[in-house]
């Protein structure tokens, strides 16, 4: 139910070559961190096997579907109720990982023609992210809603629900760091498309630029934007550290929607 509280997402990264290092392309140890990243309070978990940081090289889909599958039926095996986005553009690699268990298509490119009809047909959500090869606009928020809204509506015209097409305005993808500040600066217009929200954040770079360090010393400063996040109504947070995203987000949702945890009348 979209509008009750901000829903937080855990990365597990299915690739060696992760900007957060936190990947690995061992099934077992990723399907490891993929229970862990439940247990920590996930709402939903985010299967992705091709590493799509700045400079990357796209790796063919044999290799993807090698390292996607065997994590994700092994995580299946122990945990066949959790909710499962997988993060890829390819119509082949959707449609193998949704008959092992996928439940959302999370593509970084939009939805083009033959990824949404992979999407309509296995009649999941789709969560839709702006990119763009260069980071060069004459309004970078005009353009990435304008972007959004089109690709939105070509997903809701292909069949899926309205409440189940996802934007994504994708900080980091494809813009400075200034881009990406001017976008969270404006987070209200990312709501006004009047779709499912979700921001992605967790330690990029942007961060990494404001407070001097590291990816795995982001926390922090990630946790600024989920605050922001979670007070603009966001309705999900994509992270790699879900403990520290989960206690933001109850925190920031008790205040900004008046959401309480189950047991808040117990003594």
């Amino acid at each position: 139910m979209w509008g009750v509280r901000t829903y937080v997402m855990g990365i597990v990264n299915v690739t060696p070559d992760s900007f957060s290092g936190d990947g690995t392309a061992d099934a077992a140890r990723a399907a490891t961190h993929a229970l862990a990243q439940r247990d920590a309070g996930a709402d939903l978990l985010d299967f992705g096997a091709e590493s799509t940081r700045p400079g990357h090289e796209p790796i063919p889909e044999a290799m993807e579907l090698s390292r996607l599958i065997p994590a994700l039926e092994r995580f299946r095996s122990v945990d066949a109720k959790a909710i499962v986005s997988i993060d890829t553009y390819k119509p082949t690699v959707f449609r193998r990982a949704h008959a092992a268990g996928g439940d959302i298509l999370n593509s970084i490119w939009g939805v083009e023609d033959e990824l949404l009809d992979a999407a309509a047909e296995a009649g999941v959500p789709v969560i839709v992210m702006h990119n763009k090869k260069h980071a060069e606009y004459h309004n970078v928020l005009d353009e990435v809603l304008a972007y959004l809204a089109r690709n939105a509506e070509l997903a809701v015209r292909r069949g899926i629900p309205h409440e189940r097409v996802i934007v994504d305005p994708g900080i980091g993808f494809g813009k400075t760091a200034d881009h990406n500040l001017a976008l969270l600066g404006a987070l209200d217009r990312l709501k006004g498309l009047g779709f499912p929200t979700l921001l992605g954040t967790s330690r990029k770079s942007t961060i990494g630029k404001l407070i001097g360090k590291p990816p795995t010393q982001r926390i922090f400063g990630t946790a600024a934007t989920i605050a922001l996040a979670a007070a603009a109504g966001i309705d999900i947070v994509r992270v790699h550290d879900v403990g520290p995203a989960r206690d933001v987000v109850r925190v920031t949702d008790a205040i900004v929607r008046d959401w309480r945890p189950g047991d808040w009348a117990q003594p």
